[in-house]
């Protein structure tokens, strides 16, 4: 598996609790219909926004407890009653697929992060208050995984997004080591690309270790699975140091000894 797509969090996963299984499928299902609106096919931008609005009025009638017009939604809005999940972090999601559709640079690292908060961290919030576990510092440390998480598949994905003329690298970032669009259409890791690609691994990683705490907050079979997660994260940095950040030949994704690995040191705390 790599840290890919909305695999980035577990779904259904047998290290959780049974009874979580059924709700994360239906929200992964959401977040994965949503992510494929605005990604997969060929269709128009106005018709993949069109899907997107669909959703979300989708989402308006949930709240104010209205039939749904597309059945499934009926097993959602059951568990958002259920758990009390907040509707926010649904249009949040909604509201980054939206934004892959219309919006293909990023000025700034900030602008990235903005992005992130939307399209990732809004996972990790819902699981949080499935697990009775939504505290203020556990969101915190939540947004810094589910942000370094999304940052780590930019990083994995160059070669992926910018056959779909999209560019998660910050503008600034990018003119300050030399590194031009050419260059990422080429596959030329010439120049600082190297450089480039390390100071990337390096501040996400740096991201993702400030919330490695939340790994030995929560308890038991969840938490394993966080700390499985961050593990994962990590690795899938590790290999792009290992091949001087060429991701265009040597695109990350983690293997069976990989996920042996990643499970020892889940399993001690590491």
């Amino acid at each position: 598996m790599a840290v890919d797509h909305y695999e980035n969090f577990p779904v259904a996963s047998i290290l959780l609790p049974r009874r979580l299984r059924r709700p994360i499928a239906l929200i992964y299902r959401f977040a994965r219909e949503a992510d494929d609106f605005a990604d997969e096919g060929d269709a128009p931008d106005a018709e993949r926004l069109a899907q997107l609005a669909g959703f979300s009025r989708e989402l308006q009638r949930i709240e104010r407890a209205e039939p749904p017009g597309i059945p499934w939604f009926s097993d959602l809005a059951a568990i958002i009653r259920e758990y009390q999940l907040p509707l926010a972090a649904f249009h949040d999601l909604l509201s980054a697929f939206a934004q892959d559709v219309t919006t293909k640079r990023y000025a700034t690292y900030a602008d990235v992060l903005d992005y992130c908060h939307r399209s990732a961290d809004p996972v990790g919030r819902l699981l949080l208050v499935l697990y009775g576990e939504a505290s203020a510092k556990n969101l915190e440390y939540s947004n810094a995984i589910c942000s370094s998480l999304q940052l780590i598949n930019f990083w994995q994905d160059v070669a992926i997004d910018w056959r779909k003329d999209r560019v998660y690298f910050p503008q600034d970032d990018m003119q300050r080591y030399g590194i031009t669009e050419q260059q990422i259409a080429n596959s030329d890791t010439g120049g600082a690309w190297s450089a480039f690609m390390a100071f990337q691994v390096q501040r996400s990683r740096e991201l993702l270790y400030s919330g490695k705490p939340l790994g030995r907050i929560l308890k038991g079979r969840i938490g394993l699975e966080m700390r499985t997660i961050i593990a994962g994260g990590d690795r899938i940095l590790s290999k792009i140091s290992a091949v001087n950040g060429d991701v265009f030949r040597h695109r990350p994704v983690l293997t069976k000894p990989d996920w042996v690995l990643m499970l020892a040191k889940s399993l001690t705390g590491n």
